[in-house]
């Protein structure tokens, strides 16, 4: 009997060390492929930050990976955070910036907040030849949430105010891509409290749903971009209420500076510390 115990432990380790191989060996090669695009990631600056591999992957099967930062025993979360990066895949800052940050959050994590981080939710789009907005079916994944209506907001939307200009196809139908069916699942799984979207190249910050938006963060200021079909702020803040920060860089291919990365991660964790819950009435 101890022997059959044994077996099926020393078993069960193998296959795991198996999956954890497994698993390490998709990051090296996702972070080879980071690494070799982007000027501002260094393949041994994405290995530094030690992120997993989800069950999410993109069209052309690479895969979604994340960085957790949980709660830690000493003190209570004041709530979750989404961050994402890497939404269009040729506004390079947008996924630059959240590995410095996530480079930060690996020195400084203090239990603050628990934190899911996605550097990369288009690796399609940024990892070809010529990095490209849309994903590998070419679809804009923020116009491919769910709406109403599909055919008389998204589409009617595609086809009238942008010309069907291709940058922005909205797919056939809601969640027709696996990045954004993905990543709806995975925000109804983590349940986030304010969801941190970064883009390129505004150089504003956009904001929808419920909280106080934020006024300014580093050098960038409030100024309401609209709510577009199918946009992950049309679908999570205006229909879900979950409160979405939209990070809009100046540039798509040219990073802040040091200080401005610094100062726009500042004001964030402040505007994060005050809005991230709702006051209670008394």
């Amino acid at each position: 009997m101890k022997k059959n115990i044994l077996e099926i432990f020393f078993f069960t380790i193998f296959l795991f060390s198996i999956v954890f191989a497994e698993e390490e060996s998709l990051v090296e090669k996702q972070c080879n492929r980071i690494g070799n695009k982007l000027g501002s990631v260094s393949v041994e600056d994405c290995l530094a930050i030690r992120l997993s591999v989800t069950d999410g992957e993109s069209s052309e099967g690479a895969p979604i990976l994340i960085k957790e930062y949980p709660p830690l025993k000493k003190r209570e979360p004041l709530g979750k955070v989404l961050l994402i990066g890497g939404v269009h895949g040729d506004e390079y800052s947008s996924v630059s910036i959240v590995f410095k940050w996530l480079a930060t959050l690996n020195k400084h994590h203090s239990g603050l907040f628990h934190w899911h981080v996605i550097p990369l939710l288009n690796p399609d789009g940024l990892l070809r030849k010529e990095s490209q907005r849309v994903n590998g079916n070419n679809v804009d994944l923020n116009r491919n949430f769910p709406i109403n209506d599909w055919e008389n907001t998204a589409i009617k939307y595609w086809i009238e105010e942008t010309g069907k200009n291709p940058r922005y196809y909205p797919g056939p139908e809601a969640l027709s891509e696996m990045e954004s069916n993905w990543l709806l699942g995975h925000i109804n799984v983590f349940r986030p409290d304010v969801i941190v979207s970064v883009h390129a190249p505004h150089g504003i910050i956009d904001h929808d749903g419920p909280r106080v938006a934020p006024e300014k963060l580093g050098a960038l200021y409030l100024n309401y971009l609209g709510t577009y079909p199918g946009s992950l702020g049309n679908y999570a803040g205006v229909q879900r209420q979950i409160p979405v920060i939209t990070i809009e860089l100046p540039y798509a291919g040219i990073m802040p500076t040091k200080d401005e990365i610094r100062n726009i991660w500042l004001d964030m964790v402040k505007w994060l510390r005050k809005n991230i819950m709702e006051e209670e009435n008394d």
